[in-house]
């Protein structure tokens, strides 16, 4: 499969990263992408972004290097309900697309229960895009309602990239995502592959869940990647 976009990465700005702006955009035009998409950490994440910043992603110019930028946030998931790190009016006026998901710095981990509940609190929220790695070992969830409730409310479940890369912090990604995929397939419920690069030299790499799909024939139809239509026709069936 050619993957034409990715629009999870991270610059300095969120504290813990290692490109500005302008080196991520060149690496992923250099990748061969059409639309690539920054979306900083939101509030809750030790050094990252205030909302002045985001109120400021304005300035920022939607074409470089000759692809598509899209700009905004990978905004925490805080409470049981999904509550988000992000007001409304914020995340709807000037973010071009919006990530939420659970880190543990500003999570208290549930039980399976309590952190699936967060979830979908999180995806009926009509201005969240996408979930951002639902994967990890250390914060149990139920797979099946996961997949029914992305199903229902129209939002996006992220492959993580860098969750199946070996250096990776988080656990049973692999295994985990054998399990959610394996109810995509069944249910019909479409995916989106991101990087999550913190550095430049990361992006374009979506090597390790190319691996993954290809290992269990994953039907490609259900990866938005494959086109920015398609890719931009998913975001407007959760937005209507």
């Amino acid at each position: 499969m050619e993957f034409k976009l990715d629009v999870h990465s991270h610059t300095i700005a969120s504290g813990h990263a290692f490109g500005t702006v302008k080196e991520m955009a060149h690496a992923a035009a250099e990748s061969g992408f059409d639309l690539f998409g920054i979306t900083e950490h939101a509030k809750g994440i030790p050094g990252t972004c205030s909302d002045v910043y985001f109120k400021n992603l304005r300035v920022l110019p939607r074409q470089m290097y000759g692809i598509e930028m899209m700009f905004g946030s990978e905004i925490n998931i805080i409470d049981y309900n999904g509550r988000l790190s992000l007001d409304d009016d914020l995340m709807e006026e000037f973010l071009d697309i919006r990530i939420a998901g659970i880190h543990d710095l500003c999570y208290k981990v549930g039980n399976r229960e309590q952190n699936t509940a967060a979830y979908l609190g999180a995806m009926k929220h009509p201005l969240v895009d996408i979930i951002s790695h639902p994967d990890d070992g250390k914060i149990p969830i139920d797979y099946k309602t996961l997949v029914m409730g992305a199903k229902e409310t129209k939002t996006l479940l992220e492959v993580n990239n860098s969750s199946l890369c070996p250096e990776s912090f988080r656990i049973n990604a692999r295994e985990n995502y054998y399990e959610m995929l394996d109810l995509c397939r069944k249910h019909n419920v479409p995916v989106i592959v991101n990087s999550d690069a913190h550095t430049p030299y990361a992006v374009g790499d979506l090597n390790e869940a190319e691996k993954l799909l290809k290992e269990i024939d994953f039907p490609e139809e259900l990866v938005v990647n494959r086109s920015v239509k398609t890719f931009k026709e998913a975001l407007q069936k959760k937005r209507k």
